[in-house]
């Protein structure tokens, strides 16, 4: 009879760590309490007897972090968000049932919860990368990892300090036996510790990148056209966004910037016309002419075949000539093409929202200026995938620009996940990044992650600033994600050895 109650407090326990973790994730973000949350989960799981009430807790723990961080789902597809968040939390569900116990669980559980982050990262449907543990450390002061491993040592390290602090490291065991846990200190948590210090203390190092010349810059103007959040491109006419932009546009002086940037699918082309036929490209050339600077410019137009569109970010000279093209590769699922459409349908889902399915782009993803001056550029939900910045850096980016559209979306999750998203790529690349949206959030986010005049939400407005542009390339861009996945399947593998090889201990 006491079995239940004990259950239940401690699967109480698993989920109050998630919601730490939710909370140290934009917007409400405090980066310290997802260490917390992680040592509190431990502080559940350790105590678990079977390998069911370890997943359940494990889950329990996923569900706590990731409805509430995902929660800008909601307003995209409520059938969507539930299930994404239910299906991610058994994610971490599995974790925690395949990692070790006794004390080499201090090693084998942060690699398996790892695994699972990384897993969400690339499914399904190419993977949902948002509410992510590095967005919540994108603020913190050990965000100079990624630099070494990108967002997965970054994960790692947040969950390797957690569980060590709550584990079997020779500092917390008395305040953990005070709860009736049998603890004590154990050489694994020490070296799990200076695991994770060793990678703080390199990460340094793993900058590669140095000024163009004695520091060249480049002046961007970034426009925000403003108006209303929580709006869908079917039920807003596309001349009104378009207009706004122009409006915003017109206040620049001629000859004051080097570059203009305008967001995301501001230009919407229909019934089968391209861009360069149409008036609105004849309005953005006017504006490069008058002003003098090339724009860069997002638009959608209908593929050849009409059956699908291209989101696509074009460069417009102040001569009149579309002289550059990047076709976006990763598109958003059920917001940029729907999956299982026929499904869908059959059960009555709103897949009318997305009338028809974007194509995915195949270019590298960098665009080069009428003076050679190369940018990478990554659109929207592409800045939530490392290796698409990687890309456009590797092709000879100098910055990244990121422009992107959360009109859609209520409230302001996303858009602050997305900004954090930003922070992390010009960490991992070294690169100052350029942010700008029609309704929020616009900014300029140095190779150290400030991020500098980031606009208000819903306002019109122009951020200008110079941009330092930056060659090289840190570790992480030389290296990728692969040798951090093949890390963490080898400290798993390592710590079921080492239990296997030392008599279990009940935890």
């Amino acid at each position: 009879m006491s079995f239940r109650p004990r259950l239940s407090r401690q699967g109480f326990t698993a989920f109050a760590g998630g919601l730490l973790v939710a909370a140290s994730l934009p917007p409400w973000g405090f980066w310290p309490l997802a260490f917390a949350g992680v040592a509190l989960f431990e502080s559940a799981v350790q105590r678990a007897d079977t390998g069911r009430q370890r997943a359940l807790r494990g889950w329990l723990f996923g569900a706590g972090w990731l409805f509430p961080g995902m929660v800008w789902m909601w307003f995209l597809t409520v059938p969507g968000y539930l299930l994404a968040a239910t299906m991610f939390a058994g994610f971490h569900a599995a974790a925690a049932w395949i990692a070790p116990r006794g004390p080499w669980r201090v090693f084998g559980r942060p690699a398996a919860h790892t695994l699972a982050e990384a897993l969400r990262l690339c499914f399904p449907f190419g993977g949902v990368p948002l509410a992510t543990l590095a967005i919540g450390q994108a603020d913190g002061i050990f965000v100079g990892v990624v630099r070494i491993g990108g967002v997965l040592l970054l994960t790692w390290f947040t969950f390797q300090v957690g569980f060590a602090l709550a584990g079997p490291s020779p500092v917390v065991p008395a305040l953990a036996r005070k709860r009736g846990v049998t603890a004590k200190g154990e050489w694994h948590g020490v070296i799990a510790l200076g695991l994770a210090l060793l990678a703080l203390f390199v990460s340094p190092l793993a900058d590669g990148t140095t000024a163009v010349g004695s520091g060249q810059t480049i002046r961007v103007a970034a426009v925000q056209g403003g108006g209303e959040q929580g709006t869908h491109a079917v039920d807003t006419p596309d001349d009104i966004v378009f207009e706004r932009h122009l409006e915003a546009t017109a206040g620049i002086e001629p000859g004051s910037v080097d570059m203009v940037l305008w967001p995301e699918n501001v230009i919407d082309i229909d019934g089968g016309d391209t861009f360069e036929d149409s008036p609105e490209f004849d309005a953005v050339a006017a504006e490069a002419a008058r002003i003098g600077a090339p724009f860069s410019v997002g638009i959608t137009e209908d593929t050849p075949d009409g059956e699908h569109f291209l989101n696509a970010q074009v460069i417009v000279t102040p001569e009149g000539e579309l002289v550059d093209r990047y076709d976006k590769v990763r598109r958003v699922p059920f917001g940029e093409y729907m999956p299982m459409r026929g499904l869908l349908d059959a059960l009555g889902a709103p897949t009318d929202l997305v009338p028809t399915d974007a194509a995915a782009g195949e270019g590298p993803a960098v665009l080069e200026l009428p003076d050679g001056t190369r940018m990478g550029v990554v659109i929207s939900w592409e800045v939530f995938f490392g290796g698409r910045a990687n890309e456009g850096v590797e092709e000879g980016g100098l910055f990244i620009v990121n422009p992107t559209n959360g009109s859609s979306y209520t409230w302001t999750v996303l858009q602050t996940q997305q900004v954090a998203s930003s922070r992390l790529r010009a960490h991992e690349q070294g690169r100052w990044v350029v942010q700008a949206s029609p309704t929020g959030f616009t900014a300029f986010i140095t190779p150290d992650g400030d991020v500098l005049d980031r606009t208000a939400v819903s306002e019109q407005a122009v951020i200008t600033r110079d941009v330092e542009l930056r060659e090289g390339r840190t570790w992480y861009s030389q290296l990728g994600d692969l040798p951090w996945v093949a890390m963490m399947v080898v400290l798993l593998a390592l710590s079921w050895w080492g239990f296997r090889k030392q008599a279990p201990e009940s935890a």
